[in-house]
């Protein structure tokens, strides 16, 4: 094999290895909460809080009093962890609408000793791919890491191994 044709493939493993982006890369993952909206008044929020609690079948037991999220004094925080919990057993995005008074949000809305799970959403493309469920607030989450790390001394790895063909 002459030295242009080795050249020629170790430029082109070189561009394919490193301009093109990773699998990695093209999904994206995000933690959401279904919060209440802040222009939503008293009466709607109160509906929508009755329904999830009722119907809707959430989990409303941390809001009521003496626990760690009733503030009797915070009606949009209590009405969040109620819509929250509706919508992380439920995990898509139409179930965080509650008559357009809530809406998804990347935010924490948890305050003092009242911690909300949140949703994690994988997004690939613009397009929902997965959901998981999680307790906030977290540390950061690391464990996609190692693999970009990895793929990447592979990737330096093949590379130099074609250089030295040369």
């Amino acid at each position: 094999m002459s030295s242009t044709t080795v050249l020629l493939l170790s430029i082109s493993l070189f561009t394919l290895l490193f301009l093109t982006p990773s699998s990695n890369a093209a999904a994206a993952s995000q933690k959401l909460w279904c919060v209440a909206k802040n222009n939503a008044d008293d009466a709607s929020l109160q509906r929508a809080i009755d329904w999830a609690c009722g119907a809707g079948g959430a989990d409303c037991s941390p809001i009521q009093q003496g626990r760690s999220c009733y503030d009797p004094n915070n009606f949009q925080a209590t009405a969040t962890y109620a819509f929250n919990d509706y919508f992380r057993k439920h995990g898509d995005d139409a179930s965080c609408d509650f008559g357009s008074t809530a809406a998804l949000s990347s935010l924490d809305p948890s305050h003092g000793d009242c911690k909300l799970p949140y949703s994690i959403q994988a997004v690939s493309n613009g397009g929902f791919v997965a959901s998981a469920n999680g307790v906030g607030p977290a540390s950061p989450d690391y464990s996609g890491s190692g693999d970009q790390i990895g793929g990447l001394w592979v990737q330096v790895l093949i590379t130099a191994v074609g250089f030295v063909l040369l």
